[in-house]
């Protein structure tokens, strides 16, 4: 028997399948010319990163728009980092944000004619294709100790050579066949390396899909592919798993592209054609004017659960991701207000390639801006959806009263220009509490009335105003009601008066409105006075103007 056979027997003597089996099981898909097949490829050690949100989102656009596929597989190889439940907590939070597999590890189960989607499921595959690389002498057994790698770590570092598993320091390479069965039969413990044939002073070039023609040192390391548990590294893993899951592209962060050179003479070993690589841009945080890397440490907004948590509208803030994603975004929305991103032409082209700058302000204003743009429904539900998940005493108000949340959330609503109060669904309770008399009653202690004007003044304000109150009438009624009672108590047209006359004036008919809305909302700022007093109704409203009268009179 061949040496290499029986070596290959002898580690995987129950291993009947080969590599021929596992291509009829796993057939080239059967989809449309230029069709990519990607995948998003998470470690079940943690929260779901910003960075991977964006990676997975690119990766669904761009199977989607090819009319392609995009899955989900559980990278679950190293198990001591594995938090428990967190594989399923980054496909539910995936979902939350419209980045939904069309097969893969969905959580619960999986779908799909390609899997197991858990590494940890796949052991049998990759023992197959393993098999097959001793037979052909592409790896071998490696019995270097843990002392004996260290002790070769520091030989590298005095001579200030590279680190590494490589050329004279391979030394378990140079080993023949029949020591290796040998060891094997004695107990000895092992690892599989891959055989590497080349030499890192030569170039291995790549056609990236986002960053083009790069040119990188061949790889000479002998890397581990099977450790010493059973399971594969993520070399090995990458390798089999891309190529009968059929990826087409796959899409990763640029920190990968050191490992390129091993994927690619991987590959090349099989005898199999390497997907293309697209690297993308890492996202970047300025941070006291030096860009770096947003941290899971040091950086919240790092975790998509705080955006989640926070009340950011998960549409909003996938607008943002999309205009860090592709340059030309912006415009092509500026010109498409009201199409769905899944009409925009996603380009690998048209990626940054200096990393994109996370801009918290931004994601703001697309938020207030889509929130500003529901309509009255759609912003009542998605409230009240955000409130049931984070927020009970914001529940509490809804449960309340259910029409009476409707009007207040509809201030100012489905018009051409929209009121956009709201950056985030957790603002909302703050700055609306003030309609419930309760609430109010507990904050208007804490009211500070303008200093401009002198506490008899506004006394006196807030006394004649209580008895003309006339929320019957149309807004110009209304206001002209306020305008003239203003004038009667010498207050002026407008503020040009008042700085040309100082000191005549008790102030503008502005600085009377202020005071009302001051009365009524506890803000200098409120949606249109009008409409929240017709909401508030008459008789709650003259109570607060005569409570806080008297208050002021004590």
């Amino acid at each position: 028997m061949d040496k290499h056979l029986e070596l290959a027997n002898l580690v995987f003597p129950d291993v009947k399948e080969t590599i021929a089996d596992l291509e009829k099981k796993y057939p080239k898909r059967n989809l449309p010319q230029g069709a990519m097949v990607t995948r998003f490829a998470p470690s079940p050690t943690g929260f779901l990163h910003t960075g991977s949100l964006f990676a997975s989102a690119v990766s669904q656009k761009v199977a989607k728009q090819t009319q392609g596929v995009f899955y989900i597989r559980l990278e679950d190889t190293d198990q001591k980092r594995e938090v428990a439940g967190s594989g399923k907590l980054l496909v539910e939070q995936m979902k939350r944000f419209g980045v939904v597999p069309d097969e893969g590890y969905m959580g619960d189960e999986e779908v799909g004619n390609y899997g197991p989607y858990v590494q940890s499921k796949r052991a049998d595959i990759y023992k197959v294709v393993i098999k097959e690389m001793l037979k052909k002498d592409l790896a071998y057994l490696c019995f270097c100790s843990a002392n004996e790698l260290s002790e070769m770590r520091k030989a590298q570092q005095a001579k200030k050579e590279n680190f590494g598993y490589y050329g004279k320091y391979a030394k378990c390479s140079f080993m023949s066949v029949e020591e290796q069965i040998a060891k094997v039969k004695s107990g000895k413990e092992y690892v599989i390396r891959f055989r590497s044939h080349g030499d890192y002073h030569n170039k291995v070039s790549l056609d990236d899909a986002i960053r083009g023609h790069i040119e990188i040192a061949q790889n000479d390391q002998h890397v581990v592919i099977y450790k010493s548990d059973g399971l594969p590294t993520y070399h090995f893993a990458h390798l089999v798993d891309d190529h009968f899951m059929r990826t087409t592209h796959v899409t990763r962060g640029e920190e990968w592209l050191p490992s390129v050179p091993i994927h690619l003479e991987l590959f090349s070993a099989m005898d199999w054609q390497a997907p293309t690589y697209c690297h993308l841009p890492v996202i970047m945080k300025l941070d006291n004017g030096v860009r770096r890397k947003l941290s899971k440490r040091k950086d919240s907004e790092a975790a998509v659960s705080y955006f989640l948590e926070k009340g950011y509208p998960v549409d909003g803030f996938m607008e943002y991701l999309y205009t860090i994603s592709n340059s030309n975004y912006e415009a092509w929305r500026n010109a498409n207000r009201n199409a769905s991103r899944d009409e925009f032409n996603f380009d690998f082209s048209k990626m940054s390639l200096d990393g994109a700058l996370f801009d918290l302000d931004k994601v703001k204003n697309l938020c207030k801006e889509y929130l500003g743009n529901l309509s009255c429904q759609d912003m009542y539900n998605s409230t009240y959806a955000y409130a049931k998940e984070f927020d009970s005493e914001l529940k509490a108000l809804f449960d309340r009263d259910n029409d009476y949340m409707k009007e207040i959330l509809s201030i100012e609503r489905e018009k051409d220009n929209p009121r956009k109060d709201y950056e985030k669904y957790s603002d909302i309770k703050d700055l609306i509490l003030f309609f419930f008399s309760d609430y109010y009653d507990k904050m208007v202690k804490d009211l500070q009335l303008p200093e401009n004007i002198s506490k008899e003044v506004i006394i006196k304000v807030l006394q004649e105003y209580s008895k003309i109150v006339d929320l019957e009438k149309t807004e110009d009624e209304w206001f002209m009601d306020m305008k003239n009672l203003a004038l009667s108590m010498n207050f002026a047209k407008n503020n040009k008066l008042v700085k040309k006359n100082p000191g005549v004036y008790n102030g503008s008919v502005a600085d009377f409105a202020n005071i009302i809305r001051l009365a009524e909302t506890l803000r200098s700022s409120s949606p249109n006075l009008y409409i929240v007093l017709k909401i508030i109704q008459k008789t709650e409203v003259v109570r607060r103007l005569e409570n806080l009268a008297n208050s002021l009179l004590n």
